[in-house]
């Protein structure tokens, strides 16, 4: 046995010992080559990728989270505006779901001549902004808005004009206010107006030619009662046809007188009639009218015309030439 033992380990020492034997091999192998220039690479692990990019698969997520938001309010909506279509909750029944306000001259049954039509539909459905211009329609309503008020009433909010003056029209005397429109007298009778009547207007004249004879009127009044005195209710009447030759008429208890004012210095010019018309009255039998257009000269009795004709100056007072014709005369205000 001791023999085949070492038989046994001679034979294994030389299996060591061979240079050609796999253990050999594999232990070389583990060390080190320090001549070699570069370490072996170690082997990768592997990693499992999905078949989009990251940022694209995180885009598409929150798109469809988004298509799924939209998609419900849409369906929530769609739900809703069948039930306000259908339901008669949201139904204008009666006239009496319709509030009005800002009314003084402009009766209930006006608005509801232009609002009646919409009793007994949805209150969805009714065209506001059409019933606000066809409320403004009307001469006395300057402005109107149009609300809805869920579930089933309608607000109606006027603002009416304010009228400044009457005016004869094709024999009637009616209102009107700054800009031109004419309106029709009150017929409830609550209101009283004190106005000069404005002549020279027609009915066929469009408010593109009113507007600017009532700026020109508005002037006079403004700077006629500048001084607080309220000048302007001396006014009977006012003729602003001529822009450059405003004339107004001036009533009392002797008597109405036509004065001209001009274009301009309205109420100095004034002022110098109410100052010298009891002087010119006891000069003259009769005071018809006096032009105050030119500065530092007055003509008196510029319209009149008696049976002994003037000169032929007399006529044209524009030129402002001295008169001697009881029809006319030319007076200098006192120097102060």
């Amino acid at each position: 046995m001791r023999g085949e033992r070492a038989g046994s380990r001679s034979r294994g020492g030389s299996r060591y010992s061979n240079d050609d034997s796999p253990m050999d091999t594999t232990l070389l192998d583990l060390e080190p080559d320090e001549q070699q220039p570069f370490l072996r690479a170690q082997k990768r692990v592997p990693v499992r990728r999905g078949p989009l990019p990251k940022k694209t698969a995180h885009r598409l997520r929150n798109a469809l989270i988004a298509a799924g938001v939209l998609g419900a309010v849409f369906a929530s909506g769609m739900v809703f505006y069948r039930y306000g279509a259908s339901s008669w909750r949201f139904r204008v029944d009666s006239s009496d779901l319709i509030e009005v306000s800002g009314t003084k001259h402009v009766s209930r049954g006006q608005i509801m001549r232009v609002m009646g039509g919409d009793i007994g539909r949805n209150v969805f459905f009714i065209p506001l902004e059409d019933c606000k211009k066809q409320l403004e329609d009307i001469p006395w309503i300057e402005s109107a808005s149009v609300m809805r008020f869920l579930p089933n009433r309608l607000k109606v909010e006027v603002h009416e004009r304010t009228p400044v003056a009457f005016v004869q029209l094709n024999g009637a005397s009616e209102l009107i206010d700054a800009n031109g429109v004419v309106m029709d007298l009150p017929v409830n009778g609550q209101s009283s107006y004190s106005f000069p009547v404005i002549t020279g207007f027609t009915d066929s004249e469009p408010l593109s030619t009113r507007a600017p004879r009532m700026k020109i009127y508005m002037q006079l009044i403004r700077e006629l009662d500048a001084s607080g005195e309220k000048r302007s209710q001396e006014l009977s009447e006012v003729d602003v046809t001529d822009p450059d030759d405003v004339k107004v008429t001036v009533s009392d208890a002797q008597g109405a007188v036509l004065v001209h004012l001009g274009s301009g210095k309205f109420l100095e010019r004034y002022k110098v009639y109410v100052e010298h018309v009891q002087e010119w009255r006891q000069q003259f039998q009769k005071l018809d009218s006096v032009d105050l257009r030119y500065d530092r000269q007055v003509i008196v009795n510029p319209d009149s015309h008696g049976a002994t004709q003037a000169p032929a100056a007399a006529s044209e007072p524009a030129k402002v030439t001295p008169v001697k014709a009881p029809v006319a005369h030319k007076w200098h205000p006192k120097k102060r």
